[in-house]
């Protein structure tokens, strides 16, 4: 027997420590050169880390949510031929520096983050459901290229990778290659086994048996960011009525003047304008927070956060140098981070460096609610529902379109009244739009 030791590999930008985000290998398993062995989350971003040669997992260091030191134990495999690995396979799986240098220059941004997922199960085991459930086709051999999110969807749903094309670039499965594939029934049989399973307890009105969920991932540094702004940072919290009613007419008119089929103008480019505009009056608003130093930056440009709910948890997309951008570029660049952020395709740069940042329930906006600070911004403002209602103008009661806006400040460095001044001067600006676009 020749063991193997694969410590954890220095993961660039000063990382000192990993989270484990799931395993996909168990002992006993046998895997192969550059097979997805571990998934892992740093700071910045997840990476799933290959296997530096073949051969039989001896054995493996840390659960789901374990922290794990650079050059700490992770995994030992043997390496010998009888390890269970073709004869052709053990012979070529001795450790070569280059194998061991693609592990260690593995770019964290291959996945900017990942959420709340119960740890995967050991790669011989997905091999097996995805075989029961797509037997009639061939796997291929080589590792399947393709997202974290999408492995762990396919792994949820019982289904082999190996067995689908890819469409993406060199044959990268992408979400739509799943999507299309769990349409076509695929998956039907798992599925229905799920649904004989609760359907009698539902008829028996009994009470589900409680669950452990433990938080790992990204929904663990979601937590930890949270907590951090709530304790550190005491927040001031704004809330002003807006009339819309121009505004949608504005919105309305241009979104008729587009090309049929190209995307509708939402409230929030527009938003982003105004607040743009407030912000040349408001510099300490677009700021950071050097806790380290002890000083306050207040940035130049406009790197505006767009808060996104993703299936991994909630991220903020950044709109680069927005003050520099039209309405409809502004919209499009909107659309295109938050989408990027939505299918896992936004670069670490992405996802960082945002100055001030803007959030939506959508639909779900409610009548208020209390942004906290994505930090070290120092403020966020939020949309909340668009309703009608009866407002008096000019002595006479009329029904207007109105949408409250909630913001939250760093009352640290925001003083009450430069926060409430700032959303009345974005008010102004969305209560006569026209004026967004007069200089």
């Amino acid at each position: 027997m020749s063991n193997f030791v694969f410590k954890l590999p220095d993961l660039g930008e000063g990382t000192v420590s990993a989270e484990i985000v799931g395993w996909r290998v168990k002992p006993g398993d046998t895997v192969q050169e550059d097979d997805v062995i571990v998934e892992v989350m740093t700071e910045k971003a997840a990476v799933e880390l290959p296997s530096p040669v073949s051969g039989r997992v001896v054995s493996t260091t840390g659960t789901a949510g374990d922290m794990v030191a650079v050059g700490a134990e992770l995994i030992v495999l043997d390496t010998g031929a009888s390890a269970g690995a073709p004869p052709a396979a053990a012979a070529a799986s001795a450790p070569t520096p280059s194998s061991a240098a693609r592990v260690a220059a593995a770019p964290p941004a291959t996945a900017p983050a990942v959420g709340v997922a119960p740890a995967p199960a050991a790669a011989g085991s997905a091999r097996a459901n995805g075989t029961a459930t797509a037997a009639a086709a061939e796997p291929r051999a080589t590792r399947v290229a393709t997202s974290p999110a999408i492995r762990r969807r396919a792994h949820e749903a019982g289904v082999n990778l190996q067995q689908l094309s890819g469409s993406g670039p060199n044959g990268r499965i992408v979400r739509g290659d799943l999507d299309a594939y769990l349409a076509s029934g695929s998956a039907a049989p798992q599925t229905a086994a799920r649904a004989v399973n609760i359907a009698p307890a539902a008829r028996n009105s009994t009470v589900p048996a409680d669950q452990e969920i433990k938080v790992i991932g990204l929904r663990r540094l979601i937590a930890q960011r949270m907590s951090e702004a709530k304790r550190n940072i005491p927040h001031f919290a704004y809330v002003e009525e807006l009339d819309i009613t121009e505004l949608e007419s504005l919105r309305r008119h241009l979104n008729g003047q587009q090309p049929r089929g190209t995307p509708g103008l939402t409230y929030l480019p527009f938003l982003a304008m105004a607040l743009i505009r407030a912000l040349r009056q408001f510099p300490q608003c677009n700021a950071h927070y050097d806790a380290e130093r002890g000083v306050i930056v207040r940035r130049g440009a406009v790197h505006l956060g767009v808060a996104t709910q993703t299936p991994d948890g909630l991220k903020v997309p950044v709109v680069r140098d927005a003050q520099a951008r039209g309405l409809r570029d502004l919209a499009a660049e909107m659309r295109r981070v938050s989408e990027a952020a939505r299918t896992n395709k936004a670069t670490r740069e992405e996802l960082t460096g945002s100055t001030i940042t803007i959030t939506s329930l959508g639909k779900l906006g409610g009548i208020a609610s209390t942004p906290i600070i994505n930090a070290p911004e120092v403020g966020i403002i939020g949309v909340n529902r668009t309703i009608e209602r009866p407002l008096v103008i000019d002595g006479a009661i009329a029904i207007r379109l109105t949408m409250n806006l909630s913001s939250s400040f760093d009352h640290r460095f925001v003083d009450g009244y430069d926060a409430a001044a700032l959303i009345q001067a974005i008010k102004s600006y969305l209560e006569h739009p026209a004026s967004i676009f007069i200089d």
